[in-house]
Formats: C-alpha cells, sequence, structure tokens
C-alpha cells in the first residue's frame, strides 16, 4: 500500500509551490517508513492520509462545499483513509456515508494535495490530504450525514474565491485557482 501511496502522490502536477514544497515533504514522509493511516481518534498518528471529494457541476460551474460539525468550516466532503484502505476507495466510501451517492470521477488521481494543520475539536494533528474531483449535480437535493454535516452549499467558482462568503479550508482557494489554470474552458483565472 505504501507504494501505491507514493506512485499517487507522484502523479499529482503540483500547482504553486507551496504545492510543490508539500508534495515533496509527503514523498519524504512515505519513505520514512512512518504510518500512514489514523489508527485512533483523532490524532494517532498525529500525522495521517484524508481524502476530499470536490463534486463539480460543469454545467452551472458550482462547486459543493459542506458545514463541518467538527472543523467549523466549509470544507469539501471527505474523510480519513482506513488502514491500507487505497484514498480512491475512501472517496466512494465516503460519498455514501456522507451524502449517500455514488462517486463518478473527473479524474481517477488526486488533482490536488495539502498538508494543514487541523483546527477546533480536532485541532492540533497535521492532515495530508488528497483532493479527488468529481462530477456533481447542483439541481439535485443532496442527503446528509447530519452527525458529521450542518448543511451545504454550491458556489460558483466565482463566489469560491471570494473569502466573505464563508470560512474554508484554508487551501480551497488555491484548489479553485488550480481548477481555473488546468481546465480554463471553467471560467477566467483569478
Amino acid at each position: 500500500m505504501r507504494d501505491l501511496i507514493r506512485d499517487i502522490i507522484v502523479s499529482i502536477d503540483p500547482f504553486d509551490q507551496l504545492e510543490a514544497e508539500q508534495l515533496q515533504d509527503v514523498a519524504q514522509w512515505i519513505a520514512s517508513g512512518a504510518s500512514l493511516f489514523r489508527i485512533q481518534k483523532p490524532d494517532i498518528p498525529p500525522k495521517h492520509l484524508v481524502s476530499y471529494f470536490i463534486l463539480f457541476d460543469e454545467q452551472t460551474r458550482q462547486v459543493l462545499l459542506v458545514d463541518h460539525i467538527k472543523a467549523g468550516l466549509w470544507l469539501p466532503p471527505g474523510g480519513h483513509v482506513k488502514k491500507n484502505e487505497d484514498p480512491k476507495k475512501t472517496v466512494m466510501r465516503e460519498m455514501k456515508e456522507e451524502i449517500f451517492i455514488q462517486a463518478e470521477f473527473i479524474q481517477n488521481t488526486p488533482f490536488f494535495l495539502t498538508v494543514t494543520r487541523t483546527v477546533n475539536c480536532d485541532a492540533g494533528h497535521t492532515d495530508v490530504s488528497l483532493w479527488y474531483l468529481l462530477k456533481g449535480n447542483s439541481s439535485k437535493k443532496l442527503q446528509y450525514d447530519a452527525r458529521e454535516i450542518n448543511g451545504y452549499k454550491w458556489l460558483t467558482l466565482e463566489d469560491a474565491t471570494s473569502a466573505d462568503i464563508v470560512q474554508f479550508d484554508p487551501h480551497f482557494h488555491r484548489f479553485v485557482k488550480k481548477l481555473l489554470l488546468r481546465y480554463p474552458k471553467y471560467g477566467k483565472e483569478y
């Protein structure tokens, strides 16, 4: 599994200097032999893998964010990668558990990687987050797990770059910029 995770990391094309540095840090972390998977909530080991999934409606140019209860932020849905679980399978599992739909990938490998120190209820550990891009439909009403999510919003790419709309994951604006750069058909660059 360690080799698969390493190959997944290597497949990510960095967007900016920060992502390049974080990819290098994660490659070193993987090579170190450290445990990659959370084995005990909330923070054992203190650095572990997470899979985010961004539902993107290509027709309306909107992305889905959820009001995550523990984080106190608007985040992409997702969750911790279980021990020896393929991160793509984490996305499929978490989609069924959190928003009760099947995953339809735009891209089979992660689109983006971030390394983030957590805040609020789960503060104090580091999430290595693989961001997967999936097809979404903003016209369909979603059901969601109210134990983890207070609600959801579909945001246009323009609104998603506006810092005063909601409190985002600290790397979300960079994700949107990378999306617009890699897929220029979705709008102008910000």
